[in-house]
């Protein structure tokens, strides 16, 4: 599927804060029409190819604006820093790890469905790599379990809040809200569906079928009815995935060359050597966390074990976009 001719001319003439706008705003309209369980997964799956056209348009002859990304798309640390001060009596932030824009369907209709009122809906960039504790830190925790029962301490950035860290169900996350008024809740879910389904040929399918269950039940929004209770209620997430098992195969010297320098993963902590190739395969990025390697684009290559069907940490849309709905009710 190829590029629209007038988002095609807005990438190529613009400034690469221009070209950022646009290509953000597609994704999000491709990826935010409304779902159905039925025809869930064939219907993520053509979105996913959809917005593939604009991860080629940045990994071929527009590759150079990730050198921009860090710099020109607010990452999703400062949007949340700078929501925090908005002078709101009470709030809270809910992180689902993990979650991509694949799954803002959901939460946009089950709040519509709910009777909450949507006040923002947009995406902003992970870390760079996109990892969860790249995130944490750039909140000012030590890490994501910092925040398990209320330990998120006096030094990070959503002060003061009460922090909870979790991978429980719903219906028991509910049971820990108290009136507290300011929270930061972090839930392991999607990322532990991520990790799990990442082995099996059809993870994309399997953890679209859960995503299409969790966000619609009523355990999942009566647990965000009791944290929207009295607040302003962001959702968000650390980092999205990629469902590199629907990626191309990197064959011969740039397949040999991404499996020497990545092994099985996405990033790579240090400088080095980022190949001959033209346009590259690899690109090094220099971040809040110190220098990486990152895989640029959608490949995925032989490697020992196999390469995981669902992954994240590299360079392409759906991994480094983490939706930001605000709610209230």
């Amino acid at each position: 599927m190829g590029l629209d001719a007038n988002v095609l001319q807005s990438l190529t003439k613009g400034s690469a804060a221009d070209a950022w706008r646009v290509i953000i705003n597609n994704a999000i309209e491709i990826a935010s029409k409304p779902l159905a369980a039925g025809n869930a997964p064939s219907e993520v799956i053509k979105r996913d190819r959809e917005i593939g056209a604009l991860d080629h348009f940045l990994s071929a002859s527009g590759w150079d604006l990730w050198q921009s990304f860090g710099d020109v798309v607010e990452r999703t640390s400062d949007r949340l820093v700078r929501w925090w001060h908005e002078p709101y009596s009470a709030k809270a932030v809910l992180i689902l790890d993990g979650l991509s824009l694949r799954e803002l369907p959901w939460l946009l209709q089950g709040a519509k469905e709910r009777g909450f009122t949507l006040h923002e809906v947009s995406a902003n960039a992970s870390e760079l790599p996109g990892e969860t504790n790249e995130f944490a830190r750039a909140l000012g925790f030590g890490s994501r379990s910092q925040l398990q029962n209320n330990g998120g301490g006096l030094a990070h950035k959503l002060q003061p809040a009460h922090t909870e860290c979790v991978d429980m169900p719903w219906k028991d996350c509910e049971g820990l809200i108290n009136s507290t008024p300011n929270w930061v809740f972090w839930h392991h879910w999607p990322d532990s569906k991520v990790h799990d389904g990442a082995g099996a040929g059809q993870g994309l399918e399997i953890l679209t079928r859960d995503a299409a269950e969790q966000l619609s039940g009523d355990e999942f929004w009566s647990f965000v009815e009791r944290l929207a209770t009295g607040r302003r209620l962001v959702i968000t997430s650390d980092h999205g995935y990629a469902a590199s098992g629907h990626f191309p195969d990197a064959d011969g010297d740039f397949g040999q060359f991404l499996k020497k320098t990545l092994a099985s993963g996405r990033s790579t902590s240090g400088a080095g050597d980022t190949g001959p190739f033209v346009p590259p395969v690899v690109l090094q990025v220099q971040s809040p966390h110190g220098v990486y390697r990152v895989a640029v684009g959608r490949w995925k290559w032989r490697s020992q074990g196999g390469y995981p069907t669902l992954a994240h940490g590299g360079l392409s849309l759906l991994e480094v976009l983490s939706p930001f709905v605000e709610i209230t009710k």
